[in-house]
């Protein structure tokens, strides 16, 4: 059973990633009204018979996520019967159900109803969160199996605070990148990396729609630098752990990739398959980073642990220092 649970989480998690890209190919392409205002059926039927190029790239992305989410249920439910020992896994299998659900809704919400375009920035984030919990899961699911060594891994405080931090801004950068795409500020400046190369500094003269494409690219750029310092950091600090500096190694090239896309898109005229390796790389990255989050947490409570221990420790009365004491 151990062997299906696993080739179900790798599924949930190579889904995860079809759903993100299928979600960000309905933005790029102008797809979200394919279907009408109708939900989940598609102009109130089930197999349309006007088909549109929109159509079909709106209907095939509600299709996989059905899939992906009958499979993940799939998933959560065997999770939860036979590896419900392991507390971590109970709480990821509980939060893949509820962000696979939260992330369905908000898609039927702005199909139904509308949204204004900084509520559907929204939509990518919450997506991105889906698939970090489906990918930490399948991660746990090949710890218990041994195939991911952590156990002697300690991370102190400091580098836990950078990588809570990290996780946070990564959803900011996030937020902002989607907000370019929904208000139409993709092209909105011919340069990079300023607006105008030939005037970089004209702040001034920034109209709405060239700030949000600015302040995404500053916010980015500080991303990227933010993590050439903690790759080097905790490199050097855990080099005997292969998993940090495989991990970190990994996440700066998706980091670099991800910044040389965004470039693309600008030289490129937002091609759509420079845009979607743009989300494919964050989506990658968001992922190892998360799970360096969960690491952290196990240090915590690694501490935590200890702390109590020492408490209730009572030293007895002559007894022998050892070289430690």
């Amino acid at each position: 059973m151990i062997r299906t649970i696993k080739w179900l989480s790798v599924v949930s998690s190579i889904g995860m990633v079809f759903i993100l890209l299928g979600g960000a190919l309905v933005t790029k392409t102008g797809s979200e009204d394919g279907c009408g205002n109708s939900w989940p059926l598609c102009h109130g039927q089930l197999f349309p018979t006007d088909v549109s190029p929109e159509l079909l790239i709106e209907y095939s992305h509600r299709l996989v996520s059905t899939v992906i989410g009958a499979t993940i249920l799939l998933l959560v439910v065997l999770a939860w019967i036979y590896l419900s020992h392991n507390r971590e896994v109970k709480f990821l299998s509980a939060a893949s159900l509820f962000f696979i659900i939260v992330q369905g809704l908000i898609g039927a919400a702005a199909v139904v109803w509308g949204q204004s375009d900084f509520v559907l920035a929204l939509h990518f984030g919450i997506s991105l969160i889906s698939f970090a919990t489906v990918f930490l899961l399948t991660l746990l699911i090949f710890e218990m199996d041994r195939k991911l060594d952590t156990r002697n891994l300690f991370i102190k405080k400091k580098d836990r605070i950078h990588l809570y931090a990290l996780s946070v801004y990564t959803l900011v950068v996030v937020y902002t990148g989607a907000l370019v795409r929904h208000v139409n500020a993709n092209l909105v400046c011919g340069s990079w990396p300023f607006c105008s190369n030939e005037n970089p500094f004209a702040f001034s003269d920034y109209n709405f729609h060239q700030w949000v494409q600015m302040s995404h690219r500053m916010l980015a750029g500080i991303l990227f630098i933010w993590t050439l310092v903690i790759m080097v950091k905790m490199i050097k600090r855990y080099k005997a752990h292969r998993i940090v500096t495989f991990g970190f190694a990994s996440a700066f090239l998706l980091i670099t990739l991800q910044v040389l896309f965004g470039a693309l898109i600008i030289f490129t005229q937002l091609n759509i398959w420079v845009s979607l390796f743009h989300a494919f790389f964050i989506s990658l990255y968001f992922g190892i980073v998360s799970y360096f989050v969960l690491l952290a947490s196990r240090s915590y409570r690694m501490e935590k642990a200890e702390q109590k221990e020492s408490e209730y420790y009572v030293p007895v009365e002559n007894e022998p220092k050892t070289k430690f004491s």
